[in-house]
């Protein structure tokens, strides 16, 4: 399957029964499946909103309603939903938003690209809050990443984003989905209508201020608890490298390439990917400054996980950059080329 159409599978599969969301390249065909496929399931709704911003406050709706919700967009649509975004972590609803990264800034190009990882990882709306960051590097993650998604959100209250490039959006591999687990998520946080008893409302709107800073000190506290439980990472042939490269998704896929190429020729260098890039998995990539000093930052943007990597290794280790922003996306031979480059004079 393509990569939009497994997110779309897995996100049914998962429970999902509300998709909101608005057309843009390179995602479109997350929303065409969505449309074909939710209404086959009892009680799926497939609305194509008249925006983005429609869009998110549908999903947010439909949360608070209790239902599993998505949406998806590129880009400069997920611009347009950071007031959603916030608004659905201040109320504690669960929700997915997929971003299919295209390049930037602005209205940019329909090409891959990493330059949203500021946006998706620093909350990228207004207010102290954060975002569930996940990003797949395969197709297999995809659907995998995608049903984690559901179950953290859920587990938490709070949106989840699914970070991927159009890159691994449009390319097709074989994947098999995994059996869902049980959802879990009490009723009482789900409004269904007051009935007999006593009513129920969600709101993020705290006029006062010692109320509001008891809230977002509740959310302080939860995103504490998510760093310390959900951070999840990648090792590969790190045992004995000299060097270590840090990627993510697609870059992640494109640095595998080139480190076979080095280990061919001798050269020792591994690689550590973020799956969670939010929370990002600084405690571990700091350990391996222990026994590693040269690592090389690899992303298809001009160097925005580069200041997570920083503020992980706080100066223990060497820090080389190496970026291709704007869609434009390397080869592995190229890569190889740069990283043997640094490696020779490191040596």
């Amino acid at each position: 399957m393509s990569g939009n159409n497994i997110i779309g599978e897995a996100a049914i599969r998962a429970g999902c029964r509300f998709y909101a969301g608005y057309p843009i390249t390179p995602q479109n065909e997350l929303t065409e499946y969505m449309a074909e496929h939710i209404r086959n399931e009892e009680g799926g709704v497939f609305i194509q909103s008249e925006s983005e911003i429609a869009a998110i406050n549908m999903i947010a709706g439909a949360s608070a309603a209790g239902l599993r919700v998505m949406t998806s967009s590129s880009s400069p649509g997920i611009s347009l939903k950071q007031e959603g975004i916030s608004s659905m972590a201040a109320c504690e609803l669960p929700g997915i938003i997929v971003n299919i990264m295209r390049g930037g800034p602005g209205l940019g190009n329909i090409r891959p690209s990493q330059g949203d990882y500021f946006q998706a990882t620093r909350g990228g709306g207004h207010g102290d809050y954060r975002t569930i960051v996940l990003a797949p590097a395969s197709g297999q993650e995809l659907a995998d990443l995608t049903m984690t998604a559901f179950d953290l959100a859920d587990k938490y209250r709070t949106p989840a984003m699914i970070l991927a490039d159009g890159m691994m959006g449009q390319m097709m591999e074989p994947v098999i989905f995994k059996k869902p687990k049980p959802r879990q998520y009490s009723e009482k946080f789900m409004l269904r209508g007051a009935g007999t008893g006593k009513s129920k409302f969600i709101r993020g709107l705290l006029l006062d201020p010692i109320d509001s800073e008891a809230h977002n000190w509740k959310l302080a506290r939860k995103y504490e608890v998510i760093t310390k439980n959900e951070t999840r990472f990648e090792e590969h042939r790190i045992d004995d490298a000299d060097m270590v490269i840090v990627a993510y998704g697609t870059a992640a896929r494109i640095a595998k390439g080139a480190i076979k190429r080095l280990r061919d020729q001798g050269m020792k260098v591994g690689l550590f990917r973020p799956i969670t890039l939010w929370p990002f998995p600084e405690l571990k990539l700091r350990a391996l400054s222990a026994k590693v000093k040269n690592f090389l930052v690899f992303e298809m943007s001009t160097g925005q996980m580069l200041e997570d990597v920083r503020l992980a290794l706080q100066g223990y280790a060497d820090i080389e950059f190496h970026g291709r922003p704007g869609g434009a996306v390397p080869t592995p031979a190229e890569l190889a080329n740069v990283i043997a480059k640094i490696y020779d004079k490191k040596d």
